[in-house]
């Protein structure tokens, strides 16, 4: 039998629950007044940690960080099966990952599977073999027939495909880029895009405007900053150590999470991958709840 004391903190429990609930959303790692994510980490940022230290204890580390999403880049030669029961153990859900180029063109089927079993909604890529020399064309045409197809076989296991821009692909076309004619001749329905805006400010190109342009097609974000100072330009390669702490690097954080919010962006994710990244996430993730816009 119940107190009518004990009634009346019930009822007081209630009503407060919800002022709870609201805090302790606004309060969870990376959230603030303006930005409010849902952020996570692609994993690849630990890369150094994962070969030291072990996958358990490395996913322990991310846990502490107070996230509870990741994107990965492999499992660190584990199987699918156990690489998500030790995610489910720390807390934590992979949402998206990063697949070779070579594996979609030749077997996007396998690709699903491993997708599925992880239990993905995302499956990505985030480099399309060209060279020796430049990014061209006759390479974007081959990306484009790759990515249509691997996107419509993905989406027959309910898992969306992206692709990860990584700078050489804005280099110019007509009168645009190679990016400009990914977008259009991808389909819509079967292939999203995830912007690294670190891969976009390094070629030379405006976040904002690519925000603005391709508009629902970014689903994905990767928050990463440029070192002050740093001059790119269209290899889609820069030493990792030009990854810096959101917020003191080269990049207008406000205006570009203000245009990705606009957009419409689905999930964002902070990858660093220099060789303090264990450090700078916990700084990255503190800007993130402070600043405005």
């Amino acid at each position: 039998m119940h107190s009518p004391f004990a009634a009346s903190l019930l009822a007081l429990g209630l009503a407060l629950a919800p002022c709870s609930i609201a805090f302790a959303a606004d309060s969870a790692s990376g959230i603030g007044p303006s930005f409010k994510g849902p952020v996570g980490l692609q994993l690849y940022s630990l890369r150094g940690e994962f070969a030291a230290d072990g996958v358990p204890a490395t996913l322990k580390k991310v846990a502490d960080y107070g996230l509870k999403e990741v994107e990965l880049a492999g499992t660190y030669n584990l199987s699918p099966e156990r690489f998500t029961q030790l995610l489910k153990e720390h807390g934590l859900k992979a949402v998206s990952g990063h697949f070779a180029y070579d594996k979609y063109k030749s077997d996007p089927e396998s690709v699903a599977q491993e997708a599925k079993a992880l239990g993905l909604k995302y499956a990505g890529c985030a480099w399309i073999n060209h060279g020796p020399g430049p990014f061209n064309e006759a390479n974007t045409r081959d990306a484009i027939t790759v990515f249509n197809k691997a996107g419509e076989v993905l989406a027959k296991h309910g898992i969306q495909f992206f692709y990860h821009c990584h700078g050489y692909e804005f280099a110019p076309h007509g009168d645009g880029t190679f990016m400009d004619l990914l977008a259009k001749e991808t389909d819509p329905k079967h292939v999203a895009f995830q912007m690294d805006v670190f891969w976009v400010v390094h070629p030379g190109q405006d976040p904002v405007a690519w925000l603005n342009k391709l508009g629902s097609r970014w689903q994905l974000v990767h928050l990463k900053d440029m070192r002050k100072g740093i001059q790119g330009d269209l290899t889609g390669k820069s030493d990792v150590k030009n990854d810096v702490v959101l917020g003191t690097g080269q990049m207008n954080w406000p205006a570009i999470l203000a245009a990705a919010q606009k957009a419409g962006v689905k999930h964002y994710f902070i990858e660093d991958e220099s060789p303090w990244a264990a450090s700078q996430i916990a700084e990255s993730l503190k800007y993130l709840e402070g600043v405005k816009y």
